[in-house]
């Protein structure tokens, strides 16, 4: 569907593509079956200027909103989520510092990010910590100029990879929530090391790994804004993040669809293409209907955050949840079209189904996305 897009929107999605049908899909299932990151892909992202998207313009950026971002998360996506995953990552360790830092911080951090120089991360979850933000058990105690962190974050997206860190970390424990913080840590930093590369069952190409941190000394300067403010700006980043997360998922099931529907044309059945079969159809108007929607409810809650408006946490919590529900079953109803083929490495789907399920997972899961919509409905009422 044709979605009114400027010049300067049409351009990111039509780079977007090109990176996609060029770098990305002719290695996907080599980067896959080796677990091995993107970087040939992330560098021709950064060329593109892609990482400028996340940025002001004063800080060497673009200046550009959450609907240009999802734009070219949704095309990354399409082609493999690893490296969409990947790019996105960076975007969202970088939102603490647009939203809490000071001008000295953003000036030191975010023309390196934006040129693509240096990618970040986003640092919360614990073995028993992730949509708990009170659970957080990683601590900073302040010493003279300096603040001390220890414990360990896991399953970080980009770990290992990223140069530039935004760590929560508990400044005043007994405030629970009210007393985590966010701290820009930078990789190579004394105390700060890295535990295992998790083996996933999708995106196998991005790097999840645990960041360990035994008596790491991290300058007072790197505070992001003051403490006790990390869970809000937790809250606020994933207000402006998980859009993009609709829009990996839109992408994702997108590329699936893609391959269902031309698969439907060659191959034969009782001497027709399956394409002709009511059956098949009905499942790729399905396909093709649930894809659309999700898209129209990113967009939507893309451009209303791009509005200004104060409150999209429930906006965005929806487009999540559905989106990622939506892309768990087109890239199943994929696997079940190209059937035996479908469930074969040979073919792409499968990996799509497995990428997929991530969607459902991070950045809060599902069940934490329909707390909030509830909570929110509870509050307000329906607007």
């Amino acid at each position: 569907m044709h979605y009114l897009l400027n010049d300067d929107q049409q351009m990111i999605v039509d780079i977007c593509r090109q990176i996609v049908d060029e770098k990305v899909k002719p290695v996907r299932a080599e980067l896959d079956e080796k677990k091995e990151f993107p970087w040939d892909a992330i560098k021709e992202i950064a060329r593109s200027d892609l990482s400028r998207l996340f940025i002001a313009e004063e800080y060497e950026g673009m200046g550009t909103g959450i609907f240009e971002i999802c734009l070219a998360t949704e095309e990354l996506s399409r082609g493999d989520l690893s490296v969409a995953t990947s790019f996105a990552a960076s975007g969202l360790g970088l939102i603490p510092i647009n939203i809490a830092g000071s001008d000295e911080q953003k000036k030191k951090y975010l023309p390196q990010l934006a040129s693509g120089e240096k990618l970040a991360a986003f640092g919360l979850t614990e073995a028993e910590a992730g949509s708990d933000v009170g659970g957080i058990r990683t601590t900073a105690v302040k010493d003279g100029d300096h603040y001390v962190i220890n414990g360990t974050k896991q399953w970080i997206t980009n770990g290992g990879e990223a140069e530039i860190y935004t760590i929560f970390a508990m400044t005043n424990p007994e405030k629970g929530a009210r007393g985590a913080s966010v701290f820009i840590v930078e990789k190579g930093t004394p105390g700060f090391e890295f535990g295992k590369q998790e083996d996933k069952l999708g995106i196998r190409a991005s790097a999840t790994r645990e960041l360990i941190f035994t008596d790491c000394r991290v300058p007072a300067e790197n505070l992001l804004g003051r403490e006790g403010m990390g869970f809000l700006i937790a809250m606020k980043t994933f207000d402006e993040s998980r859009p993009a997360v609709g829009a990996q998922a839109v992408g994702v099931a997108q590329g699936a669809l893609e391959e269902a529907l031309e698969y439907s044309k060659v191959r034969k059945q009782f001497g027709s293409a399956i394409s002709s079969f009511q059956a098949i159809q009905h499942m790729l108007a399905d396909m093709a209907t649930s894809v659309e929607a999700a898209r129209a409810l990113v967009y939507h809650t893309a451009k209303v955050i791009d509005s200004g408006a104060k409150d999209a946490s429930r906006l965005s919590a929806m487009s999540k949840v559905f989106a990622s529900d939506m892309a768990m079953k087109v890239t199943t109803d994929a696997v079940q079209i190209l059937a035996g083929y479908g469930y074969m490495k040979e073919y792409p789907v499968e990996k799509m189904m497995r990428d997929a399920k991530i969607t459902q997972i991070y950045e809060g899961t599902n069940q934490i996305q329909r707390n909030i919509i509830a909570l929110d409905l509870i509050k307000k009422g329906v607007l």
